[in-house]
């Protein structure tokens, strides 16, 4: 189900709390706001939708990639850059890194341990900050 996008800050300032096996419908709900939101959106978490869980999609080549409970477990070559945010107008500054280990589960609450680079990094390091409750 396509979710409204929240936009109060107070709410997405929360940190988010483990996603369990009886959250997996949010991860459906994600993936179809994603999709609704494509043409100005790579990536969301889930307090995005309301949901105060720690679980994000992301988009690579069209197609929306799950990660629940996501940790960023390595950090390499920083740089500085700006982004934008559906809950927010306008872009801000920020650091991000080149290169990020991620430990998380998939949809079928699998655990993965992956490492990316480039675009597809920075989109689940703001995605991440989202469930830390920082915002960008």
């Amino acid at each position: 189900m396509v979710r409204t996008i929240v936009k109060d800050i107070l709410f997405l300032g929360q940190k988010s709390t483990p996603a369990t096996k009886a959250d997996a419908a949010v991860i459906d709900d994600l993936l179809d706001t994603l999709r609704a939101n494509t043409e100005h959106c790579v990536g969301m978490a889930a307090n995005m939708i309301g949901i105060n869980k720690r679980i994000i999609v992301y988009s690579v080549g069209g197609i929306g990639v799950p990660m629940v409970n996501p940790v960023i477990t390595k950090k390499l070559n920083p740089y500085e850059t700006e982004e934008g945010c559906l809950s927010l107008t306008g872009v801000r500054k920020t650091t991000r890194y080149e290169m990020i280990e991620v430990e998380y589960m998939d949809r079928n609450f699998i655990k993965q341990k992956q490492k990316f680079s480039g675009w597809t990094a920075q989109i689940i390091q703001h995605e991440v900050d989202h469930l830390e409750g920082i915002i960008i």
